[in-house]
């Protein structure tokens, strides 16, 4: 389980994606973007592939649960700073930088607030819609 750090939002966090693409740069412990089937089926739909071939070309299955390859350090699906699949991203995508595993100190700070321009621009996240977004990723995390 992670230990989220409350005080990082208790305010709010403001973030608007700025289409920089470094969200989808694998990041050591959290690098996976797992795809559950109906994930892959709505991908492979939007790739106008079957379900099957989409998975053997895209996936890899760790313990049982599938993730989108990556190539090198980048998602397989990031082409320059933009996502080739964003209107079918997978709901980890989705949920985008309120993760339980990167809302903690010192994580938050040094790497994600650091490294995301996104984060205090744009639209205000009060704190009750973080945690809704944290409770879904929680629960996404939990059916693996």
């Amino acid at each position: 389980m992670h230990r989220v750090n409350k005080s990082i939002y208790a305010e709010g966090v403001r973030f608007a994606c700025q289409g920089c693409g470094r969200c989808c740069q694998t990041r050591g412990k959290y690098g996976y973007v797992y795809v559950s089937l109906p994930e892959r089926r709505r991908l492979a739909r939007h790739l106008r592939l079957s379900t099957r071939s989409f998975t053997l070309r895209f996936c890899e299955n760790k313990d049982g649960f599938f993730h989108l390859r990556s190539l090198g350090k980048d998602c397989v699906f990031l082409e320059g700073k933009r996502c080739r699949v964003h209107r079918a991203r997978p709901e980890q995508c989705e949920t985008w930088p309120f993760w339980p595993e990167i809302m903690a100190e010192p994580v938050w700070s040094r790497e994600i607030q650091a490294g995301c321009p996104g984060i205090g621009n744009g639209a205000l996240f009060d704190a009750r819609q973080i945690e809704r977004r944290l409770r879904k990723e929680i629960r996404r995390e939990n059916k693996r």
